[in-house]
């Protein structure tokens, strides 16, 4: 049985293989090529301010999130909503907001009925919709869900109210890219299955904190230290380090992006590890804005018709734009993405109106998210050789690429190790 386990990436994905593994008994070292934790859920320093790389909200059905970060100790660090609600802003300031009522999925949203933001035919066309997701049966592995929405009847005005300000962030992704069975499996676990399912939640502490409290459980943690390559064989597992330096271990975690993966593998299918280049990288963008106007008064807005998508107040003063399949903003150069946001901020927030700014930030993450060609298998976290496990937020967990997806991904890598 392997004793000692490398976890190759910092991410939650391989943070949370690390930590289970620890848990059972194992020595594991985790290696990271980068100086920060957290991958794609980290945090740094700005002008002596610490941001996260972007806003990261989950959904309380994301089950096994909020369980690691409990385990963790730092469940107290996280926000829920008691129920669903979310303010939708339009151009010029008009507000709607969507809320769950008191009653049992699927009627808790019976109360969708008193969005303005949608006219009556427009909220008759989005229940069609979801009866029949609620109904329907699976639409087939290369029905795209812009066509499963022509399909359903979803017309300019939804799309724009409803489909886009929520799905949009929820896939990261344009519709015509996403299938529909993936876009219809957030659409029922989170606004059919449970009432409550689809309460936004977020971490009050920048996400690196939750990372480093993860970190702590570990044997040894090697940061800017880059796996260059491995050789797994039948009784052990060598790893490639820089400045010719190697370490063997009895297994090995790879919590690492499809392309790195198929790189330090060298041959995937020894291993029979498929679909590593069946996935296509979309990017999230986000702007930091500290302000002169004090509190808004809100969580967070969705904005309609607008590149911002969602706004979050993360402290009187200073709020993140966030902006999701951002592929049109990716090189967009900073000062004009602060110009756009703050001029897109005072046209749906009228009490920024007049104000001044007085800090700006964007950051970029290209590949924020990894989503499988229309058609594609995702790959398994199990491999040939029971010494190798693959985990990553874009592996087949049954969800989509998240917070949620990656640490079932890692907790299933673990599972396969320590069950070897």
């Amino acid at each position: 049985m392997a004793s000692r386990v490398a976890v190759v990436g910092a991410g939650l994905s391989g943070l949370a293989a690390a930590v289970e593994l620890q848990s059972l008994g194992f020595e594991v070292d985790v290696f990271e090529r980068t100086r920060l934790l957290g991958g794609r859920a980290t945090s740094f320093e700005v002008g002596g301010r610490e941001i996260d790389n972007g806003q990261h909200v989950f959904l309380h059905c994301c089950k096994s999130f909020i369980a690691f970060v409990e385990r963790l100790g730092m469940g107290g660090t996280l926000h829920e909503q008691e129920r669903f609600e979310a303010l939708v802003l339009a151009r010029g300031g008009e507000k709607s907001r969507l809320r769950a009522s008191s009653l049992p999925a699927p009627f808790h949203l019976l109360s969708f009925g008193a969005y303005r933001h949608l006219g009556i035919s427009g909220r008759l066309r989005v229940a069609r919709a979801l009866a029949a997701a609620a109904s329907g049966g699976p639409p087939g592995a290369r029905v795209t869900f812009a066509q499963w929405l022509d399909r359903n009847g979803q017309d300019a005005q939804t799309l724009r109210a409803f489909w886009d300000p929520f799905f949009i962030p929820a896939l990261n992704a344009p519709f015509d890219k996403v299938s529909a069975a993936d876009a219809l499996f957030v659409l029922s676990t989170a606004f059919l299955s449970d009432a409550g399912a689809a309460r936004f939640g977020f971490s009050t502490v920048p996400l690196a904190h939750v990372a480093a409290a993860a970190a702590g459980r570990v044997s040894a943690i090697h940061l800017s230290t880059a796996v260059l390559g491995i050789d797994v064989a039948s009784d052990a597992v060598h790893l490639r380090l820089p400045d010719d330096r190697s370490a063997d271990f009895d297994a090995v975690v790879l919590a690492v992006s499809p392309r790195t993966t198929a790189k330090l593998l060298g041959s995937p299918e020894r291993f029979d590890v498929r679909g590593l280049d069946d996935y296509d990288p979309y990017p999230i963008v986000d702007v930091h804005v500290w302000h002169d106007r004090g509190a808004l008064g809100f969580d967070f807005a969705a904005a309609i018709d607008s590149p911002l998508q969602w706004i979050f107040e993360k402290e009187p003063g200073y709020v993140c734009c966030s902006i999701s399949a951002a592929g049109d903003f990716l090189t967009v150069p900073t000062s004009e993405l602060e110009r756009v946001a703050w001029d897109e901020l005072c046209a749906y927030v009228p009490a920024l109106r007049g104000g001044s700014v007085l800090q700006a930030a964007a950051t970029r993450n290209p590949e924020a998210t990894f989503v499988p060609r229309l058609g594609a298998t995702r790959t398994r976290q199990r491999t040939s050789n029971a010494r190798l496990a693959i985990a990553g937020s874009w592996t087949d967990t049954g969800w989509p690429d998240t917070m949620e997806s990656a640490v079932r991904s890692g907790m299933a890598a673990a599972e396969l190790i320590a069950g070897g």
